[in-house]
Order: C-alpha cells, then sequence, then structure tokens
C-alpha cells in the first residue's frame, strides 16, 4: 500500500486552498472590482470559467481579425510575416 501513496498527489491543505483562490480573485475584473472582498470559493472558480471563456473568445476574435487583415495586404510582405507570426 506504501507504493500506492507514493504516485499519489500530495494532499493541499485548507490554507493553500484559501491562499489559491485569494491569488486567484485578485485576477478575476468581476471579483476585484467589487467593494466586498469576499466571494465564495464556488462564486470564485465560477468566475474563473466565465473569465477564461471570455479570453478565449477575445482570442478567436482577434484571430479572425489577423486572418481578414492578412487576406488585405501582400502576402510576401514584412506585415505579412508579422501577421502570420501573430496568427501562429
Amino acid at each position: 500500500m506504501s507504493s500506492r501513496r507514493s504516485r499519489e498527489a500530495p494532499r493541499i491543505t485548507d490554507d493553500q486552498i484559501i491562499q489559491l483562490l485569494s491569488k486567484l480573485q485578485q485576477l478575476l475584473p468581476e471579483i476585484r472590482n467589487r467593494r466586498s472582498n469576499k466571494a465564495s470559493a464556488s462564486k470564485v472558480l465560477q468566475e474563473t470559467c466565465n473569465y477564461v471563456r471570455s479570453l478565449h473568445q477575445e482570442v478567436d476574435d482577434l484571430s479572425d481579425r489577423l486572418s481578414q487583415l492578412l487576406s488585405t495586404v501582400d502576402a510576401n510582405s514584412p506585415e505579412a510575416s508579422i501577421i502570420q507570426s501573430l496568427i501562429m
């Protein structure tokens, strides 16, 4: 049984979870901009998911815009190289 335990991830303490949630909360504009500093763990995780989804959508939108811009410039131009490097 000791070999099984050695393969398990180390246990995280309640204090570590609280610290991680606090750090995460500071990164979330929706929660960070509120007057109250308190948010439940589930709210922080929910807002994190929403924020990551919105960032993903923003990246997709910017990629689409760059692709449209790329179609308007000469494929061999320095500008095209820059745009292609941003898309990849």
